[in-house]
């Protein structure tokens, strides 16, 4: 069943629904500034309106069932319960609940699955282990795990080959995982300075939940704001003195759209062996070339390579020339079968989907253009970010001859205040996540950093900023939503 995320149609009185057929979405529609930050405040009148969500942040109700059945047999007054799809993925998170929480914790088999039971005060850290791993079960999986019908293999080798012929990699080096997250978990964990105590290094602002997991599972990270002068030059310094286990950055950045001097980047690396991890997720694998100049690339498979926004995957890719590579595989591939493997029923999807993908990404790429020569020019636009604009010889040095600069914008306005009421007025499909065939936009920096809007604000990422993830419709049908939304 392909199943759309949202329908741009629907009235408030719909916040949060899915399309009626849309079983197995990755989102929901937030359809006013206000309830974007009802949501993030906890408001009943949003959250009960709410019936799925993106699976990390918010658990399906199909996946819901599975947990309260596990309660109803395994928990006792006072606890709670945490299920994964495998043993060693089991065996990681009751390890680092039990650092984490400070409280013993107790592992069961249940019924093919597996389950941690805890003290219902350490609830919060499991449902932040279930998000940053990127380890949970699927709606797919969860539904033919409660029909009696889970099924045993994989297709995720299939996929393999496709994405390695996508991003220039070997199939055999290519691993797929259950989310774009649990791919960059699993390049972290695969780091040999990690064991060594060493912190990694973020450049540039990235996507969330990219910086939790270091700080979260890893030994601590040094974040590099912006990628220019002297601080970078410190940076490139203290790389070639093997000071980290390993660098990390996204080509380009999420929300900003920055790329950065890659070439500089790779050089400093590969002089003091330190595992270059870049990951290509913001305008995909057919417009950047990426991988020769890292260690490891990441891609989330959710994204603009599903374009349909009904599966959760992600893809590891190791350079096979890479002097590392030996450090490196054991580690992944193992996270790959036993920790975060893709259900076989999602990679049947996953595959249909990308068959369009080509023909997708070209299309998506010239309907940004025309409309980033709208916004740039537009009066009540303070500022637009996407690659054909900022940071541009940066990201023409990886970009593929026939690739282009993606489809993900984002843009300020020079009234910020009014930031609420050209979101409100805009008739264009709105909620986290991009690459859907749909046009999707929402108030990033307010979804993804509600907590620390002032610390986004010293990093030069708005708080009023809006991301436009570009979708399939003619691109007059975008730029006109836009022109009328903003002469408001």
């Amino acid at each position: 069943m392909r199943d759309l995320l949202v329908n741009p149609a629907w009235e408030e009185e719909d916040l949060g629904m899915p399309l009626p057929d849309s079983t197995h979405a990755c989102s929901v529609c937030l359809p006013t500034w206000d309830a974007v930050v009802g949501y993030e405040e906890g408001r009943e009148k949003v959250l009960r309106r709410l019936r799925t969500g993106y699976p990390r942040f918010f658990k399906h109700p199909t996946v819901e069932r599975i947990f309260d059945n596990a309660r109803t047999e395994l928990a006792g007054e006072g606890e709670d319960v945490l299920v994964l799809p495998t043993k060693l993925s089991a065996q990681r998170a009751h390890r680092w609940l039990e650092r984490q929480a400070e409280t013993a914790i107790r592992a069961a088999s249940f019924h093919g699955l597996q389950a941690l039971v805890f003290p219902e005060k350490a609830k919060s850290l499991a449902n932040l282990y279930w998000r940053f791993s990127g380890e949970g079960i699927s709606s797919r999986a969860a539904q033919d795990f409660l029909d009696g019908n889970l099924r045993e293999g994989s297709k995720s080798h299939l996929l393999s080959r496709r994405i390695a012929k996508f991003n220039g990699g070997n199939p055999e080096d290519t691993f797929i995982f259950s989310s774009g997250i649990s791919a960059g978990l699993a390049a972290l964990r695969a780091l040999p300075g990690i064991r060594e105590g060493k912190k990694t290094l973020q450049i540039e602002f990235p996507y969330v939940d990219t910086l939790k997991i270091q700080e979260r599972f890893g030994n601590g990270v040094v974040y590099l704001i912006e990628a220019v002068g002297e601080s970078f030059d410190e940076a490139i310094q203290r790389i070639r003195a093997g000071e980290f286990a390993g660098v990390f950055s996204e080509v380009p950045s999420n929300p900003l759209l920055r790329t950065i001097d890659l070439k500089r980047i790779s050089e400093a690396c590969a002089f003091s062996k330190t595992p270059l991890v870049l990951d290509d997720s913001c305008v995909g694998p057919l417009n950047v070339d990426a991988l020769p100049l890292c260690d490891i690339l990441t891609s989330s498979l959710t994204k603009w390579i599903s374009g349909t926004g009904d599966v959760m995957a992600g893809a590891l890719t190791l350079r096979s020339d890479s002097p590392l590579i030996a450090d490196l595989r054991d580690s992944i591939s193992e996270d790959a079968a036993e920790c975060a493997p893709l259900y076989i029923a999602d990679a049947e999807i996953l595959l249909s989907n990308i068959k369009d993908y080509t023909k997708r990404n070209g299309l998506i790429n010239d309907n940004a253009l025309k409309l980033v020569e709208f916004l740039k020019t537009h009066p009540a636009i303070e500022h637009v970010w996407h690659p054909s604009v900022i940071n541009t010889a940066n990201y023409d040095a990886i970009k593929r001859k026939k690739g282009g600069y993606g489809g993900l914008i984002s843009i300020s306005l020079v009234n910020p205040k009014k930031a609420p009421k050209v979101y409100d007025a805009l008739k264009l499909s709105k909620g986290p996540s991009f690459g859907t065939p749909f046009t999707l936009v929402c108030p990033y920096t307010l979804l993804a950093h509600y907590d620390e809007l002032s610390w986004c604000e010293d990093c030069g990422v708005p708080s009023n900023l809006i991301r436009i993830s570009v979708g399939n419709e003619p691109a007059e049908t975008i730029i006109a939503a836009f022109q009328e939304a903003l002469s408001l």
